[in-house]
């Protein structure tokens, strides 16, 4: 009996497996039959245009949501953004937008080489598609176009700072008139340059030269020319008290502009006959050796004051330890922000950052640097106080004033 049975199984067993795994009796396995994606209905009053406030390169977008977007057959997924040349296409895909979003910005490179270039003054076409979760559902938008994009000569997000230029302008316009009546502005005194004529009543007195050095800068550097002012001046003195004074370059330009400085001190001072041109020399463009032939000139010369102003990099603290070694009263300004502490360690006197201009201003006493001198000082003044303002009105919940400064691009 028990052989029967075991036969009967192996006789069923080849049709019964295939059952347990959901397939027929010819093999072929049972799907469950797909849910069809409904079309969804397209978006609505797609409207394009330029965006405002730029130099143009971009068109704005908005549309209505589908009715399928959050309601409706609530099968919507997202928009995709398309852009033409012309109305029947072809159409490039630009961008998706999430489902929800109604608004899209389409902006292109500005340059011709850009990859994304869009070009001004051009006509586009665009349509937004609605998609769902199979690819070969969607919905199109009716085309709309042409919509072209325009350059502003102005961004109205920027009026406060148009309103605050024309403030700082008439400000310093106003300083700068009233410099050149003879009128005697006050300007801070600052101790690093007060102490350049005891400087260079100390060198007379010993019978030393004072060394100047202009730093690395390029006679175009902001730095370097306020360090053609104070040398005027520092070239003045050392006229009018017969000192010695050394003016090693590492630019050429730099050199000539700086001997025509020095000689004009000299004529200014009555002393053309003193001027000469070996006072102001070029050494290298090279910096380190340049570092070295002026290292080697303290050494050898032992100068009562070493005056650094101007544009300074790694060789800053080589110079000042030099001059300190040589024991020079020691006098040094720079705009190099990195460069300042070696000056501040190692120097007597340290004009920071914005007082090498100042110094500039101050000594030279010409008309439009102290004019401008003075009405940054008073827009610095400015500034500090619209910003505790701002802070009480921010606290205070004031909000119309602080969107007054509310820059958005």
């Amino acid at each position: 009996m028990k052989l029967k049975i075991l036969i009967i199984c192996s006789l069923l067993l080849p049709w019964l497996v295939p059952l347990a795994n959901g397939q027929d009796s010819t093999g072929t396995t049972a799907r469950p039959a797909q849910i069809a994606v409904q079309p969804p209905a397209p978006v609505g009053d797609l409207t394009a245009r330029d965006s405002e406030d730029d130099n143009g390169h971009s068109i704005s977008l908005s549309w209505s949501l589908s009715p399928d977007d959050a309601g409706g057959l609530k099968n919507v997924l997202g928009y995709k953004i398309f852009r033409a040349a012309s109305k029947e296409g072809p159409f490039a895909e630009r961008n998706v937008a999430a489902s929800g979003i109604n608004q899209y910005n389409d902006a292109g490179g500005s340059a011709e080489g850009d990859n994304d270039y869009m070009a001004n003054n051009i006509d586009f076409y665009y349509k937004v598609q609605a998609i769902t979760a199979d690819s070969l559902v969607f919905a199109d938008s009716p085309v709309f176009g042409p919509v072209q994009a325009t350059g502003q000569w102005f961004n109205k997000a920027r009026t406060t700072v148009l309103v605050f230029v024309i403030c700082f302008m008439a400000v310093m316009l106003f300083f700068i008139n009233k410099a050149r009546s003879g009128a005697d502005l006050f300007v801070r005194k600052l101790a690093g340059i007060e102490a350049v004529d005891e400087a260079i009543g100390r060198a007379t007195e010993m019978g030393k030269p004072i060394l100047y050095v202009l730093g690395l800068g390029t006679a175009a550097d902001i730095a370097t020319i306020a360090s053609f002012t104070i040398l005027g001046r520092v070239a003045k003195k050392v006229a009018e008290y017969q000192t010695r004074l050394i003016v090693p370059c590492n630019d050429p330009i730099v050199m000539s502009v700086a001997q025509e400085t020095v000689r004009a001190s000299y004529m200014d001072a009555g002393r053309p006959d003193a001027y000469k041109e070996d006072m102001v020399y070029f050494v290298t463009s090279l910096q380190f050796p340049y570092v070295a032939a002026v290292n080697g000139t303290m050494l050898r010369e032992l100068p009562a004051t070493n005056i650094y102003m101007g544009k300074f990099y790694a060789e800053s603290l080589l110079l000042a330890e030099t001059g300190a070694l040589a024991g020079s009263i020691q006098i040094a300004g720079t705009d190099e922000i990195a460069q300042i502490p070696f000056f501040v360690v190692a120097c007597d006197y340290t004009l920071i950052g914005e007082e090498l201009y100042a110094a500039s201003a101050y000594l030279g006493r010409e008309p439009v640097l102290l004019g401008s001198l003075k009405a940054q000082d008073y827009a610095k003044a400015a500034v500090i106080v619209l910003s505790i303002i701002g802070i009480v009105a921010a606290n205070v919940g004031w909000t119309r004033f602080v969107e007054l400064f509310h820059i958005t691009r």
